[in-house]
C-alpha cells in the first residue's frame, strides 16, 4: 500500500467524509475589486446543477474553541439566490500551439521536423508528443515524440488502418541533450528517424565517463503520406486528443524541455541535419518555420509567445506557461543567466501536470454593490443538505472605492498563492521532523492532494520530480479557505489566520480598510500613502521587488508600518503586469526550501529577478522592519517577557495596561504568541541602531532550528534549547518625517489577539501601537529622541 493510498485508507476508517454527493469548487477573475466593478465567478459543481449562492463578509476563520469560531456576515447582493452550475473540465499540463491560419505545416508532401529535446521523465508508461500535427483521437497528422518505455518514435497516420511509426533502437535517458529529426520523402516513402546525444560537460546528468549509447539512426518505407485534419493544430509538447466528455483537449503531453526546433517541406540530407546539430541553420527555402526559442529575452523578462524566425512568421504561443529561461542544449556553464548569454538558454521545460489557468466558462458575473464596505468577501455556495451538503467559499478582497479610513490592512494574497494547494504533508517525507508533529489530515486535504486539475504550489514538485514554480488564482484554490487548518501543523494558515487581525481589528472598533499585494504590486506606494498607518498579515514571506520598495519608500516617508507577523519579505516573487494572476518563485540553495532550481535557472522569466531569499540580494528583513527570520518549527508556542528597552520612556507606552513581564502565553496556533516561525533583531543583518526591543520569547523545542540563510554549515546544537538566536523580538524604532516600525516577531502572534474575547496582553500591545499610529502628529516619545540615540 502506498503512503497517499494507507493515508486515504485509515483517515477514512476513522470516519472522517472523503467524499459528499454534491461537490462545488470555484474561483475568480480578479481577487481584488472595488465596490461597483463586476467580478467573475466560474464555478464547476459534482452532482448537482444549482447552487445557492450568498454574498459574505468574512470575519474569523479558525474554529479553534479558544476563540470566538468561524464568523461570517451575510450581505444584501442581487447575485443572491440560485446559480445553474455545471461540471466544467480542466486542460492541465503546458505546451505551445502554433500559429498557422493557412494550414503551411499541413504537410502532403515531403518534410522535416527537427529540435532539441531534454526529457524529464522519458519512461513515464505514457505516449509523450514533442512536436508535430498529431491527432491522437483520430489517427491524423505526423509527429516526433516518446513511447512508453522512452524510446524516440516517428509517426504518420490517415485515420484508418494506416498509423505507421518508426522507433529509435536506443532508448532517451533522463536530463539528457538529444538532437533529433524526422524525414519523410514522399517519393520513395522513406522514413528516416535521427537521434543525436549533444550532452556536453555541464548541460546534463552523465559525463563522459558514462558508458551510455546515445546515438540512433532508423530507417524504414512507409505505405501511405500523413493525412491533414483542417482543425489539427500544430504543437509542441503535446498533441490533439478527446476527453471522456468527447471535448478537444491538449493530450499525449510531454515532460521536458525543447530547445531551437523547427521544419522544412522537403526531407533533408544527412549532411545538412548535421549543420542544423550544430547550431547553424541552412538558408534554404524549403524552411518552413524556425522556433529561435532564445528569442525575444529582456533583462526584465519573457513572455510568452516563442518566436518563429522564419519568413511565415507562424510564432508559436504557450499555455499554462511553460518555463522559460532554463539552460539549453549549448549551454557552456560559464553564465548563470539567460540575461547574459540569451542563445545559450533557450530551453524551455514543459511539464504534464502544469496549470496557471483553469480556463472554465463563467458561471456568474457579479456587479459589486456600490457603497460595499472594504474587506475580506466570499461568494459563499451551498448545495444538498444535511450531512450531505457541499460548501465552498469563492473568495476575494474589496478595496474602498476611495481611501477613506487611516487604517489598511494588507492581506499578504502572494504568499496564498505561492502555498496555493500545498502537498507538503503528503510528499515531504521530511516534513514531520521539521515541524516535530506528525499531520492532522481532514477530508479536504486528501481530496486536494487527488485533485490533478486543480494544480500545485510553488512548494510541491512536478511528477517529473522538477520544482513548481508557476502559482495562479485562476483556479480553485482549496487551503484558501476562510476555516482552513494546515496538516503538517495543526493550525490556521494563511487567510484563516489572518481574519484573526480582522476579527480583532472588529472587535477593537477600528476604522480599517484593505488591500492586497497585488495591489500593492500594480500601484506601488500610491497603494499605501493615503493611510496613516498599514498592518501586514501573518506570514507576508513572497514580495515582488516593486512591493518592497513600496513599502521601504512608505516608511521613509513618514508611514507608520507594523509588521504582524513573521517571517516576511523574506523570499523573491515575479508578477507580469498583465497577468497578475499568476506568481513566479524560483528556489535557490539559500535556506529552507522544499525543491531546488537547476543551477543557471535561478533568474525568473517573469522580470528576469534572481530568485530565492531578498537576504542574498542585500534586502535582508532586517533593513526594512527591523527583525528577519531567525527559525521555523512547530509543537508548542511561547510567550514573549519584557525586555529592559521597554521600560525605556521614549516606548512604554507600547505596553500600557500590561500587568508583569509576559506578554502572550496563550494563543490559537499552540497556545503560545511567538511560534511557528520567528524573527530576530541583528544588527549585523541591518536592524536600525536605535532600534527598541520591546519583549522576546526563549525557551523554544528543538523543533525550532536556526534558519539555514544564517548559517554557514550544519553542526549539532542548531535548535531551540541550544541557540540563542533561536527566539522572537517584538520591536520597535522610529523613521524619517514621523514614520515607524512596530514588528511582533512572531507568524503565531495574530492567532493571540481572539483569546479571552481579545482581552489580553497582546491584544493591549498592539491596540496601544495603533491607537498612537493613527494619531496625526509625532508620537508618543519624541521629546526624547536625543536621548534615545544614546540608551544602551
Amino acid at each position: 500500500m502506498t503512503w497517499i493510498a494507507a493515508v486515504i485508507w485509515a483517515t477514512a476508517s476513522k470516519g472522517v467524509r472523503v467524499v459528499t454527493p454534491f461537490r462545488l469548487f470555484g474561483y475568480t477573475d480578479k481577487i481584488s475589486a472595488k465596490p461597483g466593478e463586476a467580478v467573475q465567478f466560474y464555478v464547476s459543481a459534482e452532482g448537482t446543477d444549482m447552487a445557492e449562492a450568498q454574498l459574505v463578509r468574512l470575519i474569523h476563520g479558525d474554529q479553534n474553541p479558544a476563540g470566538p469560531g468561524f464568523v461570517e456576515e451575510e450581505v444584501a447582493c442581487a447575485a443572491n439566490g440560485t446559480w445553474r452550475v455545471e461540471r466544467q473540465s480542466t486542460q492541465v499540463g503546458s505546451f505551445l500551439e502554433v500559429d498557422d491560419p493557412v494550414g503551411r505545416l499541413a504537410f502532403a508532401g515531403s518534410f522535416t521536423l527537427f529540435a532539441f529535446i531534454h526529457p524529464t521523465w522519458p519512461a513515464s508508461g505514457k505516449r509523450q508528443s514533442v512536436i508535430g500535427r498529431w491527432d491522437n483521437d483520430r489517427r491524423h497528422g505526423y509527429g516526433i515524440g516518446l513511447d512508453e518505455k522512452g524510446c524516440l518514435q516517428f509517426w504518420i497516420g490517415r485515420g484508418d488502418e494506416t498509423l505507421e511509426c518508426l522507433a529509435a533502437d536506443v532508448p532517451l535517458h533522463v536530463q539528457t541533450w538529444y538532437f533529433v529529426a524526422a524525414t519523410f520523402d514522399a517519393g520513395t516513402r522513406l522514413a528516416t528517424l535521427h537521434q543525436v546525444g549533444v550532452g556536453n560537460r555541464y548541460n546534463g546528468l552523465l559525463g563522459k565517463v558514462a558508458l551510455v549509447d546515445y546515438d540512433s539512426r532508423t530507417s524504414t518505407i512507409f505505405r501511405a503520406k500523413p493525412g491533414n485534419l483542417a482543425g489539427t493544430p500544430f504543437l509542441m509538447a503535446g498533441s490533439r486528443g478527446r476527453d471522456a466528455q468527447q471535448r478537444k483537449c491538449v493530450s499525449e503531453l510531454y515532460c521536458g524541455k525543447i530547445d531551437r526546433c523547427g521544419a522544412f517541406d522537403q526531407a533533408l540530407q544527412p549532411g545538412e541535419l548535421d549543420a542544423i546539430r550544430s547550431g547553424l541553420l541552412p538558408a534554404m527555402e524549403s524552411l518552413v518555420a524556425y522556433w529561435d526559442t532564445s528569442k525575444g529575452y529582456t533583462d526584465r523578462g519573457i513572455g510568452d509567445v516563442v518566436v518563429d524566425v522564419g519568413r511565415h512568421k507562424l510564432n508559436a504561443l504557450g499555455y499554462n506557461r511553460p518555463v522559460r529561461g532554463q539552460t539549453g542544449w549549448n549551454w557552456d556553464g560559464f553564465t548563470d543567466c539567460f540575461r547574459l548569454a540569451p542563445r545559450e538558454f533557450g530551453g524551455i521545460e514543459f511539464h504534464a501536470d502544469a496549470l496557471t489557468d483553469c480556463n472554465w466558462k463563467a458561471t456568474k458575473v457579479v456587479t459589486l454593490p456600490h457603497g460595499l464596505r472594504s474587506g475580506c468577501y466570499a461568494m459563499r455556495l451551498r448545495s444538498g443538505s444535511g450531512s450531505g451538503v457541499s460548501e465552498e467559499h469563492v473568495v476575494f478582497f474589496v478595496r474602498p472605492e476611495k481611501p477613506r479610513a487611516r487604517i489598511a490592512f494588507l492581506f499578504p494574497t502572494l504568499t496564498y498563492l505561492a502555498f496555493a494547494n500545498e502537498r507538503l504533508s503528503f510528499d515531504h517525507p521530511e516534513r514531520q521532523s521539521l515541524t516535530g508533529q506528525p499531520a492532522v489530515l481532514s477530508d479536504i486535504d486528501i481530496e486536494m492532494y487527488t485533485r490533478a486539475d486543480f494544480g500545485l504550489s510553488t512548494y510541491d514538485m512536478h511528477a517529473d520530480g522538477n520544482g513548481v514554480c508557476y502559482s495562479s488564482y485562476h483556479r480553485p484554490i482549496m487551503n484558501m479557505r476562510p476555516r482552513y487548518r494546515m496538516p503538517s501543523l495543526d493550525v490556521a494558515s494563511g487567510l484563516a489566520a489572518d481574519l484573526s487581525i480582522i476579527a480583532w481589528l472588529e472587535q477593537i472598533d477600528f476604522d480599517y480598510e484593505v488591500l492586497t499585494d497585488e495591489d500593492l504590486h500594480l500601484e506601488g506606494p500610491a497603494a499605501l500613502t493615503p493611510y496613516a498607518c498599514v498592518i501586514s498579515g501573518a506570514r507576508p514571506e513572497y514580495y515582488t521587488e516593486r512591493m518592497l520598495d513600496a513599502t521601504e519608500d512608505y516608511i521613509a516617508d513618514g508611514g507608520r508600518y507594523i509588521y504582524a507577523g513573521g517571517n516576511g519579505f523574506n523570499a523573491t516573487a515575479g508578477i507580469r503586469d498583465s497577468q497578475p494572476w499568476i506568481m513566479e518563485c524560483r528556489r535557490r540553495d539559500d535556506g529552507y526550501k522544499p525543491w531546488i532550481s537547476r543551477y543557471g535557472e535561478h533568474y525568473m522569466a517573469t522580470d528576469g529577478m534572481r530568485g530565492g531569499p531578498w537576504k542574498v540580494l542585500g534586502r535582508a528583513t532586517q533593513k526594512l522592519v527591523g527583525i528577519g527570520l531567525s527559525s521555523q518549527g512547530g509543537g508548542r508556542s511561547e510567550p514573549y517577557r519584557r525586555m529592559p528597552d521597554s521600560y525605556h520612556r521614549t516606548v512604554s507606552w507600547i505596553t500600557k495596561g500590561v500587568e508583569g513581564e509576559i506578554i502572550g502565553d496563550f494563543g490559537l496556533a499552540n497556545n503560545g504568541a511567538a511560534g511557528l516561525a520567528l524573527d530576530y533583531y541583528d544588527r549585523a543583518l541591518g536592524t536600525p541602531p536605535h532600534t527598541r526591543i520591546i519583549a522576546s520569547s526563549g525557551g523554544h523545542t528543538d523543533s525550532y532550528v536556526v534558519n539555514q540563510q544564517l548559517v554557514l554549515y550544519s553542526y549539532l546544537g542548531l535548535y531551540g534549547s541550544y541557540d540563542w538566536r533561536v527566539h522572537a523580538d517584538m520591536t520597535y524604532f522610529t523613521a524619517p518625517n514621523g514614520g515607524a516600525v512596530f514588528a511582533c516577531g512572531s507568524v503565531a502572534f495574530a492567532q493571540s489577539l481572539p483569546i479571552n474575547n481579545f482581552s489580553n496582553t497582546a491584544s493591549r500591545v498592539l491596540a496601544n501601537v495603533v491607537e498612537a499610529f493613527v494619531k496625526p502628529g509625532r508620537l508618543p516619545g519624541f521629546a526624547w529622541v536625543n536621548e534615545e540615540k544614546q540608551w544602551a
